[in-house]
């Protein structure tokens, strides 16, 4: 499908995008392009666009390089991200003759909500170049807003670790198995930003070569700037997440080995506790014709006595200790 937009008064707004229409215009956008829609752009920009094969290579000669006059960029970018599996893709931006051309198949949540801003607000869309500017720069806005939420529910998973509210060690232990698949899905989440915002810095300071190369104004490299340290700044954020969450995965390993810890210390308790009682009562349950205490009135009621005295002395001394 071809998306197509022309600059009017610096806003954008979208066209027809059959072949007949789309001249003039300064933004195409291609979502999951069809072989005629792809031949259809390189008979009008002249260059030829990369296949979605070519997009998902990985080496940066690959996703950053110049050919005929155009410049051609891939970044990674996460799509559906409101939950914690969202849809990674590549999204390649091709500037040529003054013209932007996307390609895609996915749907990132900035290539829906740009256009609408970029036609109701003045957003200096005047050429391919600022509005790729203006692009990258809601997409960076995007990953942003996801690192915050993420931040965010990061916070509450340290909470319910070191504050639980369930008294029962049962339910704790079900409350732990469940924060450990939260933090399983958020380092998931936070590992693909990761490759999303690294293709971007790549990207951004191709971007910085791109304008210092054709000597575009200040305000240009400006931006440039401020976006490649945007960037930076946010992907610095997401490897401190990368070891808060690290830092969750392992005291939630503790908390659960401290509780199991407690379990079996009871159990161990109670073992020594009540081991004193049956050898008593395997002493006394001994059929021998020669014992004593057979035939004294007060034989049971001691050896009752006697059980009871052994059972709360070994008690007594773990509490004295501190080892209950």
């Amino acid at each position: 499908m071809i998306k197509a937009f022309v600059v009017d008064n610096d806003r954008l707004r979208q066209i027809d995008g059959s072949r007949e229409s789309i001249d003039g215009a300064v933004w195409i956008d291609l979502l999951q392009p069809s072989k005629d829609d792809e031949a259809t752009i390189e008979r009008l920009v002249g260059v030829g666009i990369p296949t979605r094969e070519e997009m998902e290579e990985i080496e940066i000669s690959s996703r950053l390089y110049s050919e005929d006059g155009a410049y051609v960029m891939t970044a990674t970018l996460p799509a559906h991200a409101d939950g914690d599996n969202p849809v990674m893709s590549p999204v390649t931006f091709v500037l040529v003759g003054g013209r932007l051309v996307t390609i895609r198949y996915h749907e990132p949540r900035a290539f829906q909500t740009f256009p609408l801003r970029a036609e109701e607000a003045d957003m200096q869309c005047s050429s391919g170049r600022t509005i790729l500017m203006a692009l990258l720069e809601a997409i960076v806005d995007r990953l942003a807003d996801l690192l915050e939420r993420a931040s965010r529910e990061i916070v509450e998973i340290s909470h319910d670790i070191f504050h639980p509210t369930e008294k029962k060690a049962s339910k704790r232990d079900i409350n732990f198995q469940i924060i450990l698949r939260r933090i399983g899905r958020k380092e998931d989440l936070i590992s693909k930003l990761q490759d999303s915002l690294v293709t971007l810095q790549r990207l951004s300071g191709f971007l910085g070569h791109i304008t210092l190369q054709a000597e575009t104004d200040k305000d240009m490299r400006a931006r440039v700037k401020t976006l490649s340290r945007d960037i930076a700044s946010l992907t610095d954020h997401a490897s401190f997440m990368t070891q808060k969450i690290t830092f969750l995965l392992d005291a939630t390993l503790g908390m659960i080995n401290i509780e199991q810890n407690g379990i079996i210390k009871i159990v161990s308790v109670a073992a020594v506790v009540f081991l004193p009682p049956t050898l008593v009562a395997s002493i006394y349950g001994m059929n021998f014709v020669h014992m004593p205490e057979l035939n004294w009135l007060a034989g049971y009621p001691a050896a009752l006595g006697l059980m009871v005295v052994s059972a709360v002395l070994p008690y007594w001394f773990f509490k004295r200790r501190g080892w209950l």
